[in-house]
């Protein structure tokens, strides 16, 4: 079931939502990543996003590559749904496609796990307007791996 995330229960979500939560990436809080809702049931995550002049190009649009990095946020946190503490969800592999141009403001990306196997998830995401105009879909292919401590 889906619900609105309440960072007040960090406790009552998956131990990468707590992360986030406790202690946001730096490249997500870079993307103004705000975390909407949750279904754990279904592998579906909405973060929204707040993107700046600082993520624009030289022509004034969001620079590729910044949403790449978006969708990349937004698929592995999907993929980390179902990890536990101590493992990783590190992307192999990600295919975007560039629907509508963007200007600097708040997105909304959705992902969800299509297939999920033992180590490795399957997802797709896309990424809108607050007002639902599509920007950009993205697939991802994920691996689950025990997080390797620096030697």
């Amino acid at each position: 079931m889906r619900s609105q995330i309440d960072s007040s229960k960090a406790l009552d979500y998956p131990p990468n939502i707590q992360a986030i939560i406790k202690r946001p990436a730096a490249a997500s809080a870079w993307l103004g990543q705000s975390l909407l809702e949750i279904d754990t049931n279904a592998d579906w995550i909405k973060i929204a996003y707040e993107l700046t002049d600082s993520h624009l190009n030289r022509y004034g649009a969001i620079h590729g590559g910044v949403i790449a990095a978006v969708m990349d946020d937004v698929l592995a946190t999907a993929a980390g749904l179902k990890l536990q503490w101590g493992e990783i969800a590190p992307t192999l592999e990600m295919k975007v496609s560039y629907i509508a141009q963007a200007q600097a403001g708040r997105y909304v990306a959705e992902a969800r796990a299509i297939k999920r196997g033992r180590t490795i998830v399957f997802l797709e995401s896309t990424l809108s307007t607050e007002q639902g105009k599509l920007i950009a879909t993205a697939s991802a292919t994920i691996m689950i791996a025990p997080l390797k401590k620096p030697a």
